[in-house]
């Protein structure tokens, strides 16, 4: 298989296809310069450089004396227009200013110029959106993370550094280091570096621990982005109850997420959809996923997604789903996937929005090759538009139903462990039998319930008060019997049970 071309060759390949403008956009501005300086001296190009503290001044020769007054951008690009069109021109944090329409119109002026000369003028910007008048001629150059081997070498190298201050213990196989620099992917070089430092200044060990603290600075870079949250998720499957069918085909499917696996011609895993009960484990599932292959669980709502204004829910979504990819390997979690997209399957009165987002949603879950798994689930089977339940979109679709005997006795061992109480102490046998119909919430509500009641009289919590809490509190199968009776029925022979049959 050929190898994918570097960021340096795709970028000199633009400049050598005649692309008069190229659009960078990053937050890690010192790799762009680096890569720009990189690629013109290969190809024996000049480079001159701006922003506006620093006027325009050569881009590969540091300590150059500046073009006196072109601080301001209209006066940089009058000069570059008139003096160096057939360079390469680098703006930085140039799209701030093109509000102005003067600095917009010689913006415009300069990229015809290097349209004519054979220049280019490469905006890079922490910003992402630009005027529609630039937008038509500019050319987006989107910089590549590190890979695996770039990350292993940062590792290395900053370990090596850092031990020369003091001394760091390594204790690390080679399983363990794969699974550490998964886990560093999506974030850049500058990022993952820090992350390290970060992680050994704490204790001067790195091993395989370390990966919760990777994971803690991945949702630190996650939440300054806004549009995804990460999720805890339990440290062990011990740790959830039933679901025994989900964790079997998961097991099966953990080693092929490997490039030996793919070598071998299996096809990554790519999602699952649940379907089921309100309350019954659906969201617990997604967490057993995230679990069983060691990848954060990253949640987003479709809900907050819409925005009044024309063109920007569409913006949202290709931008969280671009954060998905940046921030992978991932288990990315669409929660209540039908709120959102529930319009698509009728004649929606949004103008067509719900239809056009969803058409996004269903071509990159079909096109994306970032390694990202996605757990879409559902309450409402109805609303879901049929496209989404075609074989195909998923891997498999799961039907999650209220927990089976065995499964609620482990819910309430469980539960009753994390609360600091002996499940030997308890009956949970008559527990499991009382919360026939009960949810793995429900079940969770009625040990909390019955903990304050044995608080405000001053006793000890007890199988009887936790049977009284459970008969105190109908279960939501009671209330909606024939809701759940015609889920069930939908389900049977449509979707892979998530559990054993009670």
């Amino acid at each position: 298989m050929t190898a994918a071309p570097s960021d340096c060759q795709r970028l000199q390949q633009l400049l050598l296809a005649g692309h008069p403008c190229l659009f960078i956009p990053t937050f890690e501005e010192s790799d762009a310069l680096t890569l720009i300086s990189t690629a013109a001296l290969d190809m024996r190009r000049e480079v001159k450089l701006w922003s506006i503290n620093g006027g325009v001044r050569d881009g590969l020769v540091a300590g150059n004396a500046r073009v006196s007054d072109s601080e301001h951008p209209a006066a940089a690009l009058y000069y570059l227009h008139q003096h160096h069109g057939a360079s390469i021109l680098v703006m930085l944090d140039l799209l701030g200013h093109l509000s102005d329409e003067r600095v917009l119109r010689l913006t415009r002026d300069l990229i015809h110029e290097c349209a004519e000369r054979g220049g280019h003028l490469i905006l890079v910007d922490h910003c992402t959106e630009l005027p529609i008048a630039i937008k038509s001629a500019a050319t987006t150059f989107e910089l590549s993370t590190p890979d695996e081997r770039d990350l292993e070498r940062i590792v290395r190298e900053t370990l090596r550094q850092q031990s020369e201050r003091v001394r760091i213990q390594v204790n690390l196989d080679r399983r363990g280091l794969q699974t550490i620099l998964r886990n560093l992917k999506g974030l850049s070089a500058r990022q993952a570096r820090q992350v390290i430092l970060d992680t050994v200044c704490d204790d001067f060990h790195f091993d395989i621990g370390d990966v919760n603290n990777i994971l803690a600075e991945k949702r630190k870079h996650l939440r300054g982005m806004g549009l995804l949250e990460y999720i805890e998720s339990p440290v062990d499957l011990s740790e959830i109850g039933g679901l025994e069918r989900l964790k079997s085909w998961l097991s099966r499917r953990a080693d092929a997420l490997t490039p030996e696996a793919e070598a071998f011609g299996i096809t990554p895993p790519r999602g699952v959809l649940m379907l089921g009960v309100q309350g019954a484990g659906k969201s617990i599932s997604a967490k057993a996923v995230a679990t069983a292959w060691q990848r954060p669980l990253l949640r987003m709502d479709p809900g907050a997604l819409f925005d009044k204004y024309i063109g920007e829910s569409e913006r949202r979504l290709r931008e969280a789903l671009r954060q998905a990819e940046l921030m992978a390997p991932i288990v990315l979690w669409i929660d209540e996937i039908e709120k959102a997209f529930a319009s698509a399957a009728s004649h929606s009165t949004d103008g067509g929005l719900s239809k056009r987002m969803f058409g996004t949603l269903l071509t990159w879950m079909q096109e994306h090759t970032a390694p990202v798994f996605v757990i879409a689930t559902a309450n409402d089977i109805e609303a879901l538009p049929p496209e989404l339940l075609r074989k195909g979109r998923f891997d498999e679709i799961f039907w999650v139903d209220l927990p089976g005997l065995s499964a609620r006795a482990a819910i309430f061992n469980i539960h009753l462990k994390k609360r600091k109480r002996d499940p030997a102490l308890f009956d949970l046998g008559a527990l499991a039998e009382c919360a026939a119909g009960y949810s793995g919430a429900e079940i969770e509500q009625s040990i909390i319930a019955a903990l304050h009641d044995a608080w405000a009289e001053q006793s000890q919590l007890n199988t009887d008060r936790i049977i009284a809490a459970l008969r105190n509190s109908p279960p939501l199968s009671v209330t909606m019997a024939e809701r759940i009776a015609a889920l069930r029925a939908w389900a049977h022979g449509r979707c892979v049970r998530a559990d054993d049959p009670a």
